[in-house]
Protein backbone atom coordinates (compact mmCIF):
# COMPACT_ATOMS: atom_id res chain seq x y z
CA UNK A 1 0.00 0.00 0.00
CA UNK A 2 1.35 3.32 -1.16
CA UNK A 3 1.13 6.22 1.26
CA UNK A 4 -0.06 9.49 -0.24
CA UNK A 5 2.30 12.34 0.32
CA UNK A 6 1.26 15.40 2.39
CA UNK A 7 1.60 17.55 -0.70
CA UNK A 8 -1.01 15.54 -2.57
CA UNK A 9 -3.45 15.79 0.36
CA UNK A 10 -3.08 19.54 0.42
CA UNK A 11 -3.87 19.73 -3.30
CA UNK A 12 -7.00 17.60 -2.87
CA UNK A 13 -8.14 19.71 0.11
CA UNK A 14 -7.69 22.90 -1.90
CA UNK A 15 -9.81 21.50 -4.74
CA UNK A 16 -12.64 20.61 -2.31
CA UNK A 17 -12.54 24.07 -0.72
CA UNK A 18 -12.72 25.75 -4.14
CA UNK A 19 -15.77 23.61 -5.08
CA UNK A 20 -17.58 24.49 -1.83
CA UNK A 21 -16.84 28.19 -2.33
CA UNK A 22 -18.14 28.07 -5.89
CA UNK A 23 -21.41 26.41 -4.71
CA UNK A 24 -22.01 29.12 -2.09
CA UNK A 25 -21.33 31.87 -4.63
CA UNK A 26 -23.98 30.46 -7.04
CA UNK A 27 -26.64 29.34 -4.49
CA UNK A 28 -26.90 32.38 -2.17
CA UNK A 29 -28.14 34.85 -4.83
CA UNK A 30 -30.68 32.27 -5.96
CA UNK A 31 -31.92 31.87 -2.40
CA UNK A 32 -32.07 35.62 -1.99
CA UNK A 33 -34.07 35.97 -5.19
CA UNK A 34 -36.56 33.24 -4.14
CA UNK A 35 -37.14 34.92 -0.78
CA UNK A 36 -38.28 38.19 -2.40
CA UNK A 37 -42.19 38.51 -2.54
CA UNK A 38 -43.90 38.27 -5.93
CA UNK A 39 -45.99 41.30 -6.95
CA UNK A 40 -49.71 40.48 -7.42
CA UNK A 41 -51.28 42.02 -10.56
CA UNK A 42 -54.41 44.04 -9.81
CA UNK A 43 -56.67 46.57 -11.50
CA UNK A 44 -57.61 49.72 -9.65
CA UNK A 45 -60.24 52.46 -9.82
CA UNK A 46 -60.40 55.91 -8.26
CA UNK A 47 -63.12 56.84 -5.77
CA UNK A 48 -65.49 59.40 -7.34
CA UNK A 49 -67.80 62.01 -5.91
CA UNK A 50 -71.22 62.43 -7.52
CA UNK A 51 -74.91 62.96 -6.76
CA UNK A 52 -76.62 59.56 -6.49
CA UNK A 53 -80.41 59.12 -6.56
CA UNK A 54 -81.57 56.67 -3.91
CA UNK A 55 -84.24 54.14 -4.82
CA UNK A 56 -86.54 51.72 -3.06
CA UNK A 57 -87.35 48.60 -5.09
CA UNK A 58 -90.59 46.64 -4.76
CA UNK A 59 -92.92 44.33 -6.67
CA UNK A 60 -96.36 45.79 -7.35
CA UNK A 61 -99.70 44.73 -8.82
CA UNK A 62 -101.46 46.91 -11.37
CA UNK A 63 -105.03 47.80 -10.37
CA UNK A 64 -107.76 49.73 -12.12
CA UNK A 65 -109.05 52.80 -10.32
CA UNK A 66 -112.61 51.90 -11.34
CA UNK A 67 -113.84 48.53 -12.60
CA UNK A 68 -117.53 47.55 -12.87
CA UNK A 69 -119.19 44.22 -13.65
CA UNK A 70 -122.24 44.98 -15.78
CA UNK A 71 -125.32 43.10 -14.50
CA UNK A 72 -129.01 43.58 -15.42
CA UNK A 73 -131.23 45.18 -12.78
CA UNK A 74 -134.44 43.65 -14.11
CA UNK A 75 -135.37 40.28 -15.53
CA UNK A 76 -135.74 40.08 -19.28
CA UNK A 77 -134.48 38.75 -22.58
CA UNK A 78 -131.23 40.28 -23.79
CA UNK A 79 -132.29 41.75 -27.13
CA UNK A 80 -129.12 43.64 -28.14
CA UNK A 81 -125.49 44.11 -27.17
CA UNK A 82 -124.44 47.51 -28.46
CA UNK A 83 -120.67 47.26 -27.91
CA UNK A 84 -117.84 44.99 -29.00
CA UNK A 85 -115.41 43.14 -26.76
CA UNK A 86 -112.34 45.29 -26.15
CA UNK A 87 -114.11 48.48 -27.21
CA UNK A 88 -113.44 51.72 -25.36
CA UNK A 89 -116.63 53.36 -24.08
CA UNK A 90 -117.48 56.56 -22.26
CA UNK A 91 -119.66 57.02 -19.20
CA UNK A 92 -123.32 56.98 -20.26
CA UNK A 93 -122.81 55.05 -23.52
CA UNK A 94 -125.43 52.40 -24.36
CA UNK A 95 -124.09 48.90 -23.68
CA UNK A 96 -127.11 46.60 -24.09
CA UNK A 97 -130.92 46.52 -24.20
CA UNK A 98 -133.51 44.15 -22.70
CA UNK A 99 -137.04 43.27 -23.82
CA UNK A 100 -139.20 46.11 -22.40
CA UNK A 101 -142.72 45.21 -23.60
CA UNK A 102 -144.05 43.96 -20.27
CA UNK A 103 -142.71 46.98 -18.41
CA UNK A 104 -144.16 49.37 -20.97
CA UNK A 105 -147.57 47.71 -20.54
CA UNK A 106 -147.34 48.16 -16.77
CA UNK A 107 -146.43 51.80 -17.30
CA UNK A 108 -149.44 52.38 -19.58
CA UNK A 109 -151.70 50.70 -17.02
CA UNK A 110 -150.40 52.94 -14.25
CA UNK A 111 -150.98 56.03 -16.37
CA UNK A 112 -154.56 54.90 -17.13
CA UNK A 113 -155.27 54.40 -13.45
CA UNK A 114 -153.95 57.89 -12.77
CA UNK A 115 -156.36 59.42 -15.26
CA UNK A 116 -159.25 57.43 -13.77
CA UNK A 117 -158.42 58.64 -10.27
CA UNK A 118 -158.12 62.23 -11.52
CA UNK A 119 -161.58 62.04 -13.10
CA UNK A 120 -163.14 60.62 -9.94
CA UNK A 121 -161.44 63.34 -7.92
CA UNK A 122 -162.86 66.02 -10.19
CA UNK A 123 -166.43 64.72 -9.67
CA UNK A 124 -165.91 64.40 -5.90
CA UNK A 125 -164.61 67.97 -5.64
CA UNK A 126 -167.71 69.31 -7.50
CA UNK A 127 -170.01 67.41 -5.14
CA UNK A 128 -168.05 68.64 -2.14
CA UNK A 129 -168.47 72.24 -3.26
CA UNK A 130 -172.24 71.72 -3.69
CA UNK A 131 -172.55 70.04 -0.27
CA UNK A 132 -170.85 72.94 1.42
CA UNK A 133 -173.39 75.38 -0.03
CA UNK A 134 -176.29 73.17 1.06
CA UNK A 135 -174.87 72.73 4.55
CA UNK A 136 -175.03 76.47 5.12
CA UNK A 137 -178.85 76.28 4.85
CA UNK A 138 -178.98 72.91 6.60
CA UNK A 139 -179.93 71.33 3.29
CA UNK A 140 -177.83 68.30 4.08
CA UNK A 141 -176.49 66.80 7.26
CA UNK A 142 -173.02 67.48 8.56
CA UNK A 143 -172.22 63.77 8.27
CA UNK A 144 -172.84 63.76 4.51
CA UNK A 145 -170.46 66.72 4.10
CA UNK A 146 -167.73 64.97 6.13
CA UNK A 147 -168.12 61.76 4.10
CA UNK A 148 -167.71 63.71 0.87
CA UNK A 149 -164.60 65.42 2.23
CA UNK A 150 -163.13 62.01 3.13
CA UNK A 151 -163.84 60.76 -0.39
CA UNK A 152 -161.93 63.68 -1.87
CA UNK A 153 -158.96 63.00 0.44
CA UNK A 154 -159.06 59.32 -0.52
CA UNK A 155 -158.93 60.14 -4.22
CA UNK A 156 -156.02 62.54 -3.60
CA UNK A 157 -154.11 59.68 -1.98
CA UNK A 158 -155.01 57.35 -4.87
CA UNK A 159 -153.56 59.88 -7.33
CA UNK A 160 -150.32 60.01 -5.35
CA UNK A 161 -150.16 56.20 -5.43
CA UNK A 162 -150.79 56.19 -9.19
CA UNK A 163 -147.98 58.71 -9.71
CA UNK A 164 -145.64 56.58 -7.62
CA UNK A 165 -146.54 53.52 -9.71
CA UNK A 166 -145.78 55.46 -12.88
CA UNK A 167 -142.40 56.57 -11.48
CA UNK A 168 -141.54 52.98 -10.49
CA UNK A 169 -142.50 51.70 -13.92
CA UNK A 170 -140.38 54.38 -15.58
CA UNK A 171 -137.38 53.35 -13.45
CA UNK A 172 -137.92 49.72 -14.40
CA UNK A 173 -138.16 50.77 -18.04
CA UNK A 174 -134.86 52.67 -17.78
CA UNK A 175 -133.18 49.49 -16.55
CA UNK A 176 -133.92 47.84 -19.91
CA UNK A 177 -131.29 50.18 -21.41
CA UNK A 178 -127.94 49.26 -19.82
CA UNK A 179 -125.66 52.32 -19.78
CA UNK A 180 -121.98 52.38 -18.93
CA UNK A 181 -121.38 53.73 -15.40
CA UNK A 182 -117.71 54.47 -16.13
CA UNK A 183 -115.40 55.30 -19.01
CA UNK A 184 -113.13 52.38 -19.81
CA UNK A 185 -112.51 49.23 -21.81
CA UNK A 186 -115.13 46.52 -22.34
CA UNK A 187 -114.07 43.02 -21.28
CA UNK A 188 -114.95 39.58 -22.65
CA UNK A 189 -118.70 39.00 -23.07
CA UNK A 190 -120.23 36.24 -20.93
CA UNK A 191 -123.82 36.23 -22.30
CA UNK A 192 -125.10 36.30 -25.89
CA UNK A 193 -128.15 38.04 -27.28
CA UNK A 194 -131.43 36.12 -26.81
CA UNK A 195 -130.63 34.79 -23.33
CA UNK A 196 -132.90 35.42 -20.37
CA UNK A 197 -130.98 37.42 -17.78
CA UNK A 198 -131.83 38.22 -14.18
CA UNK A 199 -130.49 40.57 -11.56
CA UNK A 200 -129.61 37.56 -9.39
CA UNK A 201 -127.25 36.06 -11.98
CA UNK A 202 -123.78 35.52 -10.47
CA UNK A 203 -122.05 36.16 -13.79
CA UNK A 204 -122.50 39.58 -15.36
CA UNK A 205 -122.81 40.46 -19.02
CA UNK A 206 -119.20 41.72 -19.12
CA UNK A 207 -117.01 44.21 -17.27
CA UNK A 208 -115.94 47.78 -17.99
CA UNK A 209 -112.54 48.72 -16.60
CA UNK A 210 -110.98 52.15 -16.43
CA UNK A 211 -107.47 52.06 -17.92
CA UNK A 212 -106.23 55.65 -17.69
CA UNK A 213 -105.11 56.68 -15.14
CA UNK A 214 -104.24 53.41 -13.42
CA UNK A 215 -102.83 52.44 -10.03
CA UNK A 216 -100.10 50.08 -8.80
CA UNK A 217 -100.26 48.69 -5.28
CA UNK A 218 -97.09 47.41 -3.56
CA UNK A 219 -95.82 46.40 -0.11
CA UNK A 220 -92.60 47.39 1.66
CA UNK A 221 -91.07 46.50 5.06
CA UNK A 222 -92.43 48.58 7.92
CA UNK A 223 -89.11 50.38 8.51
CA UNK A 224 -89.80 52.36 5.32
CA UNK A 225 -92.86 54.02 6.92
CA UNK A 226 -91.10 57.30 7.94
CA UNK A 227 -89.57 57.63 4.48
CA UNK A 228 -92.89 57.08 2.70
CA UNK A 229 -94.66 59.51 5.04
CA UNK A 230 -92.15 62.20 4.13
CA UNK A 231 -92.56 61.47 0.42
CA UNK A 232 -96.37 61.64 0.58
CA UNK A 233 -96.30 64.87 2.62
CA UNK A 234 -93.80 66.51 0.27
CA UNK A 235 -95.00 69.21 -2.13
CA UNK A 236 -93.24 67.33 -4.93
CA UNK A 237 -94.68 63.80 -5.28
CA UNK A 238 -92.05 61.06 -5.28
CA UNK A 239 -91.39 59.78 -8.83
CA UNK A 240 -91.88 56.06 -9.42
CA UNK A 241 -90.91 53.99 -12.46
CA UNK A 242 -92.59 50.72 -13.37
CA UNK A 243 -90.71 48.04 -15.31
CA UNK A 244 -91.50 44.57 -16.51
CA UNK A 245 -91.21 42.22 -13.54
CA UNK A 246 -87.53 41.52 -12.83
CA UNK A 247 -86.22 44.39 -15.01
CA UNK A 248 -86.19 47.17 -12.45
CA UNK A 249 -82.49 46.92 -11.51
CA UNK A 250 -81.22 45.92 -14.95
CA UNK A 251 -82.68 48.89 -16.81
CA UNK A 252 -85.23 46.79 -18.67
CA UNK A 253 -88.48 47.73 -20.38
CA UNK A 254 -89.98 50.86 -18.86
CA UNK A 255 -93.78 50.62 -18.70
CA UNK A 256 -94.61 53.98 -17.16
CA UNK A 257 -93.71 56.77 -14.77
CA UNK A 258 -96.02 57.77 -11.95
CA UNK A 259 -96.26 59.36 -8.53
CA UNK A 260 -96.67 57.97 -5.02
CA UNK A 261 -100.27 58.75 -4.07
CA UNK A 262 -100.97 57.21 -0.64
CA UNK A 263 -99.94 54.72 2.04
CA UNK A 264 -102.28 52.41 3.93
CA UNK A 265 -103.65 53.33 7.36
CA UNK A 266 -102.18 50.29 9.10
CA UNK A 267 -99.28 47.81 9.01
CA UNK A 268 -100.02 44.14 8.45
CA UNK A 269 -99.28 42.55 11.85
CA UNK A 270 -98.60 39.10 10.40
CA UNK A 271 -95.97 40.18 7.86
CA UNK A 272 -94.76 43.52 9.17
CA UNK A 273 -95.31 45.13 5.79
CA UNK A 274 -96.96 48.37 4.73
CA UNK A 275 -99.12 48.75 1.65
CA UNK A 276 -98.78 51.79 -0.60
CA UNK A 277 -100.25 52.90 -3.91
CA UNK A 278 -98.91 54.85 -6.86
CA UNK A 279 -100.85 56.43 -9.73
CA UNK A 280 -99.68 56.24 -13.36
CA UNK A 281 -100.79 57.90 -16.55
CA UNK A 282 -101.61 55.04 -18.92
CA UNK A 283 -102.71 56.60 -22.22
CA UNK A 284 -100.87 53.94 -24.22
CA UNK A 285 -102.24 51.09 -22.04
CA UNK A 286 -98.82 49.57 -21.32
CA UNK A 287 -99.89 48.85 -17.74
CA UNK A 288 -102.63 46.23 -17.51
CA UNK A 289 -104.86 45.40 -14.51
CA UNK A 290 -103.57 42.35 -12.64
CA UNK A 291 -100.05 42.65 -14.08
CA UNK A 292 -96.99 42.24 -11.82
CA UNK A 293 -94.38 44.97 -12.26
CA UNK A 294 -91.08 46.00 -10.69
CA UNK A 295 -91.14 49.44 -9.10
CA UNK A 296 -88.32 51.86 -8.34
CA UNK A 297 -89.32 54.63 -5.95
CA UNK A 298 -86.91 57.54 -5.74
CA UNK A 299 -86.59 58.22 -2.02
CA UNK A 300 -83.97 60.97 -2.23
CA UNK A 301 -80.61 62.11 -3.63
CA UNK A 302 -77.25 61.49 -1.95
CA UNK A 303 -75.24 64.68 -2.57
CA UNK A 304 -71.45 64.46 -3.17
CA UNK A 305 -71.45 60.75 -2.39
CA UNK A 306 -68.32 58.60 -2.55
CA UNK A 307 -69.08 56.11 -5.33
CA UNK A 308 -67.37 52.86 -6.34
CA UNK A 309 -68.43 49.87 -8.49
CA UNK A 310 -70.12 46.99 -6.60
CA UNK A 311 -67.19 44.57 -6.96
CA UNK A 312 -64.79 46.85 -5.09
CA UNK A 313 -66.41 46.36 -1.67
CA UNK A 314 -65.67 43.04 0.02
CA UNK A 315 -67.61 41.38 2.84
CA UNK A 316 -65.56 40.55 5.92
CA UNK A 317 -66.55 38.54 8.97
CA UNK A 318 -68.67 41.32 10.46
CA UNK A 319 -67.95 44.38 8.31
CA UNK A 320 -67.22 45.59 4.78
CA UNK A 321 -63.75 46.55 3.61
CA UNK A 322 -61.80 47.59 0.51
CA UNK A 323 -58.17 47.25 -0.55
CA UNK A 324 -56.52 50.65 -1.00
CA UNK A 325 -53.23 51.06 -2.89
CA UNK A 326 -50.51 52.81 -0.89
CA UNK A 327 -47.35 52.96 -3.00
CA UNK A 328 -46.87 49.36 -4.15
CA UNK A 329 -48.68 47.87 -1.17
CA UNK A 330 -52.33 46.96 -0.59
CA UNK A 331 -53.91 47.91 2.72
CA UNK A 332 -57.35 46.82 4.00
CA UNK A 333 -59.64 49.73 4.91
CA UNK A 334 -62.93 49.24 6.77
CA UNK A 335 -65.84 51.02 5.05
CA UNK A 336 -69.57 51.42 5.61
CA UNK A 337 -72.01 50.81 2.76
CA UNK A 338 -74.58 53.62 2.82
CA UNK A 339 -76.45 52.60 -0.32
CA UNK A 340 -76.07 50.00 -3.05
CA UNK A 341 -77.70 48.86 -6.26
CA UNK A 342 -76.65 46.87 -9.30
CA UNK A 343 -74.52 49.72 -10.68
CA UNK A 344 -72.71 51.24 -7.72
CA UNK A 345 -72.05 51.39 -3.99
CA UNK A 346 -72.08 54.55 -1.88
CA UNK A 347 -69.53 54.14 0.90
CA UNK A 348 -67.80 56.05 3.68
CA UNK A 349 -64.36 55.49 5.21
CA UNK A 350 -62.23 56.49 2.20
CA UNK A 351 -61.48 59.75 0.41
CA UNK A 352 -62.18 60.93 -3.10
CA UNK A 353 -59.52 59.87 -5.65
CA UNK A 354 -58.23 57.07 -3.42
CA UNK A 355 -57.09 54.16 -5.60
CA UNK A 356 -58.97 50.99 -4.69
CA UNK A 357 -58.49 47.48 -6.02
CA UNK A 358 -61.28 46.60 -8.45
CA UNK A 359 -60.04 43.17 -9.60
CA UNK A 360 -57.63 40.67 -8.10
CA UNK A 361 -58.71 40.90 -4.45
CA UNK A 362 -58.93 37.13 -4.05
CA UNK A 363 -55.10 36.84 -3.91
CA UNK A 364 -54.54 39.86 -1.71
CA UNK A 365 -53.91 40.23 1.98
CA UNK A 366 -53.01 43.35 3.95
CA UNK A 367 -49.47 44.50 3.14
CA UNK A 368 -49.18 42.47 -0.07
CA UNK A 369 -47.05 43.88 -2.89
CA UNK A 370 -49.11 44.68 -5.98
CA UNK A 371 -48.49 45.43 -9.62
CA UNK A 372 -51.09 47.86 -10.99
CA UNK A 373 -52.38 46.98 -14.44
CA UNK A 374 -53.03 49.75 -16.93
CA UNK A 375 -56.58 48.68 -17.86
CA UNK A 376 -59.35 48.59 -15.30
CA UNK A 377 -61.83 45.70 -15.50
CA UNK A 378 -65.38 46.24 -16.77
CA UNK A 379 -67.98 47.18 -14.16
CA UNK A 380 -69.52 44.15 -12.54
CA UNK A 381 -73.27 43.83 -13.02
CA UNK A 382 -74.07 42.08 -9.78
CA UNK A 383 -77.79 42.20 -8.96
CA UNK A 384 -78.39 43.25 -5.36
CA UNK A 385 -81.58 43.99 -3.50
CA UNK A 386 -82.19 47.60 -2.49
CA UNK A 387 -84.21 46.26 0.44
CA UNK A 388 -80.89 45.39 2.15
CA UNK A 389 -80.13 49.09 2.59
CA UNK A 390 -81.65 50.73 5.63
CA UNK A 391 -83.80 53.77 4.84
Amino acid sequence: MRITSPRTLLVLLAIVLLAVAAWFVNERPRTARSSQPTAIPVSVIAVKREDVPRYLSAIGTVQSLHSVVIRPQVEGVLTRIAVQEGQTVREGDLLATLDDRAIRASLDQARAQLKQSQAQLQVAQVDLKRYRLLSEDNGISRQTLDQQQALVNQLDASILGNQASIAAAEVQLSYTRVLSPVSGRVGIRNVDEGNLVRSTDTQGLFSVTRMDPIAVEFSVPQQWLPTLQQLVASSEPAPIKAFLEGDGDSGGTLLGEGRLSLIDNQIAAGTGTLRAKATFSNADARLWPGQLVSLRVQTGVERDALVVPPGVVRQGVDQHFVYRINGDKAEAVTVKVLYQDSRLNVISGVDANDRLVADGQSRLKPGATVEVLDTAPPAQNVARSDASVQP
